[in-house]
This record gives C-alpha cells, sequence and structure tokens, in this order.
C-alpha cells in the first residue's frame, strides 16, 4: 500500500470515528458574533455571567468590542460589529435614523452616581442633587475627572453639567481634567488625584482600587441610565451576520437573557435592572 492510500484511509477512518470522540467534547460555535458595547458591561462583569449562557442556548459565541458608547455606534456604522449594545438614547436613535440598524430596542436600566474623596472638598456628599454637587465643585475648584472620550457616561456628564445651567467650557480650569479613557482608568485617576467623578454604578460596584472615593451624590432621578440594543443593518452591510445577531438580540430582550441580567450581582447587589417590557426606554 504505498502512502497517499494509507494517508486516504487514515483520513476517512478518523472521520467515521470523529462521532464517537465529539459526544465527549463540548460542539464547535455555529457561529460568532461581534457585539460594540460599553466599558461599563464589560467592566462591571455583566459579560462574563451572561455570555455562557447565551452561547450554551444557541451555539453562537459572542466577540464583545468594549468601548466608549460614540465609538460603539462608529463600530457599528462602519460594519464592523454585528451588535451594538449601548447607553445613550439620542445617540443611538439618531444611528437609528441614519439606517444603520432596523429597529432599537430597550434593554435594561440602573443609575450615574457622583463619587468622590471622603474628604469631601466640595461639601457634597449625602445630597441627592446633581445639579447643586456640580455647582458645589465649580465653586471649590475641587478635582474632576471626566472621561473625555465621547462614551455614554460622558455625553451624561455634559448633559448635566448644562442642566444645572454651568458653562463647562468658560467655568473649567485646571480642576477639570478629561483623560479620554475609560470608566476604570477614570476612576483610578479620581482617586489618585483625590477628586470627583461620575460613573454607572454597575462598574462603581466592581470597581476594587476605590482608595478614599465613596459615593457622594446618588437618586436624583437625572442620575437615570438607559441601555438599548440594535442589530446593524443588513441593508447597508451585507455581511453582517443577521440571523445570529437578531437571535442575541432576541434573547437579550426575552425572558432568559432578562432574568440573567437581573441575576448578576456583586456582594447581592444587583447591577442592572431588566426592563425590556417597558415601552419607550
Amino acid at each position: 500500500m504505498n502512502h497517499f492510500t494509507r494517508r486516504t484511509l487514515l483520513a476517512i477512518a478518523c472521520l467515521v470515528a470523529s462521532p464517537i470522540g465529539a459526544e465527549a467534547q463540548s460542539p464547535a460555535p455555529a457561529a460568532t458574533i461581534v457585539v460594540a458595547s460599553t466599558t461599563s458591561t464589560q467592566d462591571s462583569g455583566l459579560f462574563e455571567y451572561i455570555l455562557p449562557i447565551f452561547t450554551k442556548k444557541t451555539g453562537i459565541a459572542v466577540k464583545v468590542i468594549a468601548q466608549g458608547t460614540g465609538q460603539a455606534l462608529d463600530t457599528g456604522r462602519r460594519g464592523d460589529a454585528d451588535v451594538v449594545f449601548v447607553h445613550a438614547k439620542a445617540a443611538e436613535e439618531k444611528f437609528l435614523a441614519e439606517g444603520f440598524s432596523e429597529a432599537r430596542r430597550p434593554v435594561m436600566y440602573n443609575d450615574f452616581v457622583l463619587v468622590g474623596p471622603k474628604s469631601d472638598p466640595a461639601g457634597v456628599a449625602g445630597g441627592k442633587d446633581i445639579a447643586a454637587a456640580l455647582a458645589a465643585i465649580v465653586a471649590k475648584k475641587a478635582p474632576f475627572v471626566s472621561r473625555g472620550d465621547k462614551s455614554g457616561t460622558h455625553m451624561a456628564e455634559l448633559a448635566l453639567w448644562k442642566s444645572a445651567g454651568i458653562d463647562l467650557a468658560a467655568a473649567r480650569a485646571d480642576w477639570y481634567r478629561e483623560i479620554g479613557q475609560g470608566m476604570g482608568a477614570t476612576l483610578n485617576t479620581a482617586s489618585a488625584m483625590n477628586g470627583y467623578a461620575l460613573t454607572d454604578r454597575g462598574t462603581w460596584l466592581g470597581f476594587k482600587n476605590r482608595g478614599d472615593l465613596v459615593i457622594a451624590v446618588e437618586g436624583d432621578r437625572r442620575l437615570f441610565n438607559q441601555y438599548g440594543v440594535m442589530a446593524v443593518s443588513a441593508k447597508k452591510f451585507p455581511h453582517v451576520k443577521t440571523r445570529e445577531a437578531e437571535s442575541f438580540v432576541n434573547w437579550l430582550t426575552g425572558s432568559e437573557g432578562q432574568k440573567a441580567i437581573a441575576d448578576h450581582k456583586i456582594g447581592g447587589e444587583q447591577l442592572f435592572f431588566p426592563n425590556a417590557d417597558q415601552p419607550g426606554a
């Protein structure tokens, strides 16, 4: 028997035998989708918790690109993601209006909190009025660290300065520092500077390097933080994995995904609150 024949028969034998061995192994994913999402969903441990549940259910693997919301939406605009999962409703609606998705669906919410040093140089600790707190920070020229990265949190921060009647362009000086990085880096910088920062609660609960940082202001309705999900349009980008993307969106907003989101906790505290059934959220 020549070498080619032996190799051919061996290959055939392996193919015939492979189903027996495969029973003891996990099946390969049916497909892999790319989800462009926020650093908050990544840093809070949400994806680490829910994605294995989704993959086990569907056989679809998920690769997450964790960015600020603005960057995540731009990733979708380039057709480099199958799904975007972000938290800046006005920016999401613009993405939708531009035709980059066919539908936006609400997923969950949590809230933002203002954190700052225990020494509280601006005298805002324990307050529930974010506008008053920001005005006090400006008056005291207390250090404030901004993400400065066009993320959902950065957009929310800018909107809060505006709603407080503060002209940030005129007021900002050395006390205000934009770092152009994610939430973890922003909190690290605030901790090192004994400064204030706006963060989503989920990232804060998962953040370990707090130093002297504590929650200074929480509970203002203006700190509400809604998340939405959109499959990227195949009309714009025929190469996107529409079926698998819709499967992820449907799971995330369906009963199983919503339960998985609610079940994700740190230290017994729930990080996100599912609200896919709330119209207009």
